[in-house]
């Protein structure tokens, strides 16, 4: 039997630890690693047109799956594709093993071609970024690698030259057992004993969650039930918690809607559950506050804290709810749940006038038909500005559904490398790519991935020849949009080009048809729908500091784009309000 060499190991530990695809670019100082996947049959060398979907596809499988996910550049420029979207892994935590190789372990440090130093480069974004020098570093240096990722649900990246994964592997290598998911995490005694008192003292308790809650709803719905509390939630916390429950109050921050500003403010105890939520400005600095993360270097990094507790939110929840005292005056979240239905009443009538005739399309339309049309399990993959808006306020989560985007790390073109690791992890799975015009044609190129590998991914194209967000942006900082325009081509005409299934929509009443033709079609499939430019969103509650240069008058008359389906959930939650 021949010996293994270290690329040959290295693959083989990746497989171990349940990795089943690598995607990437092939290049000479990936050779030993590539020709090693194509002889094991275990996993797939994908091969994607820029080494950035390649890593947005592996942070995208690792977060629809939760388990660990790999891609690979090559050396110098080839690696250095993979940062941006290692960026958006690392801060959504998503469990990712980068490889990036490296020129010949002879050169480094010389000036060599296409030389750059990866261990260095990455270790912003990442927990571990190490070279390996040396065969005799494998496998303990990968093990090391993956279990940093895992364990502490984030990136690692390993340098590898291309001759030293050719060099045969140790003799007898240790391999040790390898961590291979994360374990819950009980916060201390003292911590569940004062915010058990500070609940139980409290008149009026909201609970804002953020992605941390995830797997956690049952608890989250029995706890806001025993204290009669409004739940909130920040973007990341959409999808795991606002279905299915009679407490919410709908969204805070810059895409929110609804009263979850008023909630957080009016209460006498904000409790944050899994929430690393970034604006500070939408949070109050005039109520206790208690935060739970299973992170403790977040807690207290965006507000005063009174109570910070260390732990996993549903192992927290499943110690605290026994403990506390029911509450029976349930005024304050009768009188949050009827502000947030009247303010979603309020936001609708705007979008729903005559929108069928509508012509160029609202996208809020689109949105809302294609939330309606998409299965019960679809993922949306969701493009950074105004697409975040539109899944925010149309896209109905049930538990089921995945909304993944570019949520912490806000990165352009994110939603059709995202699309591509998710349809990977299951092909009869509907995925549907919602993308704007600027970042689909930033990484437009791999649309033929889709078409090679015959990914039935659908692309809904919201195309306003513009970037909406950065516009919205120049208006509030008081400057005219410039340098926002795109000229684009027929997208349809291109997917068609391409080999895939394409459409133009330019007509309202085209729309619902196209996304029904669409997703029957059974490989990839484009829909390319013409979206008003016009259509702007700003924040539910606005304060002078957010809004330099921007007139109050106007900031209102843009201020609402609807709430699809919510105001029906909403109107649902008060009749359930039990009357004396």
């Amino acid at each position: 039997m021949a010996k293994q060499n270290v690329a040959e190991q290295f693959v083989d530990i990746l497989v171990r630890a349940g990795v089943r695809r690598l995607y990437g670019v092939v290049g000479d100082s990936l050779n030993p690693v590539v020709d090693a996947v194509r002889r094991n049959s275990a996993i797939d060398w994908i091969h994607v047109r820029h080494e950035e979907t390649a890593a947005f596809a592996a942070g995208a499988e690792a977060q629809v799956t939760g388990k660990l996910a790999a891609c690979a550049g090559s050396c110098g420029p080839g690696n250095l594709h993979l940062i941006n979207g290692l960026y958006d892994a690392h801060r959504s935590m998503a469990p990712v093993l980068a490889l990036a190789s490296q020129i010949p372990s002879s050169e480094i440090g010389l000036g060599y071609f296409q030389e750059t130093h990866p261990d260095r480069l990455f270790q912003e974004c990442s927990h571990y970024s190490e070279l390996i020098s040396s065969p005799k570093q494998m496998p303990r240096l990968l093990q090391t690698a993956i279990q940093h990722a895992v364990g502490r649900s984030g990136v690692s990246v390993v340098s590898l030259p291309g001759d030293i994964a050719d060099e045969p592997a140790p003799d007898h290598p240790v391999e040790s057992a390898l961590v291979t998911s994360r374990p819950t995490a009980r916060p201390g005694g003292e911590e569940l004993d004062k915010l058990v008192a500070m609940i139980d003292a409290a008149d009026k308790v909201t609970l804002f969650c953020g992605s941390g809650t995830a797997g956690a709803h049952p608890e989250v719905m029995e706890l806001a039930g025993k204290i009669k509390s409004p739940v909130g939630h920040a973007l990341r916390g959409k999808e795991h918690i606002q279905y299915d429950n009679p407490y919410d109050v709908g969204m805070s921050g810059l895409l929110g809607y609804g009263a979850a500003y008023e909630a957080t403010h009016e209460c006498d105890l904000l409790i944050l559950l899994g929430t690393d939520f970034p604006y500070n400005a939408f949070l109050p600095d005039d109520v206790q506050i208690v935060q739970v993360d299973v992170r403790p270097e977040v807690l207290g990094r965006r507000s005063r804290l009174d109570l910070a507790v260390w732990g996993d939110v549903r192992e927290t929840l499943r110690c605290l709810v026994p403990r506390v005292r029911v509450k029976e005056n349930r005024r304050f979240l009768d009188r949050m749940l009827k502000k947030h239905a009247d303010a979603l009443e309020g936001v609708v009538s705007a979008y729903t006038r005559k929108v069928e005739k509508h012509i160029p399309i609202h996208p809020e339309y689109v949105a809302s038909v294609l939330d309606e049309l998409a299965d019960d399990d679809t993922v949306f993959t969701v493009d950074t500005g105004m697409c975040n808006v539109w899944a925010a306020r149309y896209i109905t989560p049930n538990g089921r559904r995945r909304v993944i985007g570019s949520f912490s790390h806000g990165s352009m073109a994110n939603a059709l490398p995202m699309a591509i690791g998710a349809q990977f992890t299951d092909r009869r799975r509907q995925v549907v790519s919602m993308s704007g015009d600027g970042g689909f044609a930033m990484l437009m190129g791999d649309f033929l991935t889709l078409v090679q590998y015959d990914l039935p991914v659908k692309v809904v194209l919201f195309n306003n020849s513009a970037l909406s967000m950065v516009e919205l942006e120049m208006l509030v900082a008081g400057l005219p949009s410039y340098g926002t325009t795109n000229v684009n081509p027929d997208f349809a005409a291109v997917a068609q080009a391409c080999g895939a299934y394409g459409v133009r929509v330019e007509k309202p009443r085209q729309l619902a048809g196209a996304l029904k033709d669409a997703f029957k079609h059974k490989g990839p499939a484009l829909v390319d729908v013409v979206t008003d430019p016009n259509a702007l969103s700003i924040p539910p509650k606005i304060k002078a500091d957010m809004v330099t240069g921007f007139a109050l008058s106007a900031s209102k008359m843009v201020l609402d784009g609807g709430v699809g389906r919510m105001v029906q959930m909403a109107r649902t939650n008060l009749r359930n309000i039990p009357r004396p």
